[in-house]
């Protein structure tokens, strides 16, 4: 890994733990053993790390949706799985629901990417699923199911109520 996904990483972790107004650049300096200097060498502004770390999780996010579906699972299961790999990992809630709570205080573009994670989703998910009126809203049905049952995973400190609470996951399509 290099210094910026170090970075990257580590306000990551801080975003989905404690959101984007829960920490500063001197405390993902000492996270990742820099100086403060360099954290803003690589990003000039905290709106231009938010926009960096939310595109690259919506990257990530996008990307292992599709491995699952290419490894045959059906779109709503690989959905899941995501949600599921991003529980799992023990660094709280999904970043972009996290910056969603706190879309009125966001810089503009970080905001943007937030919704880019939510909007773009819904349009994969509602094309898999035929891309009617009725797939759109049963994607978006199936998002807040997602969302809401890994919020109460991690309020509950439960991961095992993630997988109770959408193990019917695929009756949305039904």
């Amino acid at each position: 890994m290099n210094r910026v996904d170090d970075i990257l990483d580590a306000a990551e972790k801080r975003i989905r733990l404690a959101g984007y107004n829960g920490f500063s650049f001197r405390e993902l300096a000492e996270d990742v053993g820099i100086k403060s200097a360099s954290v803003h060498y690589h990003f000039p502004t905290k709106a231009a790390l938010g926009e960096a770390v939310a595109g690259r999780y919506l990257e990530r996010f996008s990307a292992a949706v599709s491995v699952s579906k290419s490894d045959g699972l059906s779109p709503l299961d690989a959905w899941r799985k995501a949600f599921r790999d991003a529980l799992a990992s023990g660094d709280g809630m999904c970043l972009c629901a996290v910056l969603g709570f706190e879309l009125a205080s966001l810089p503009q573009g970080v905001g943007q990417q937030a919704q880019k994670f939510f909007s773009s989703g819904i349009e994969s998910l509602s094309a898999d699923l035929g891309g009617d009126a009725t797939a759109a809203t049963n994607a978006a049905r199936a998002f807040a199911l997602l969302e809401g049952a890994m919020l109460l995973a991690v309020s509950l400190n439960d991961v095992d109520l993630f997988d109770r609470t959408t193990e019917s996951l695929a009756d949305i399509a039904a």
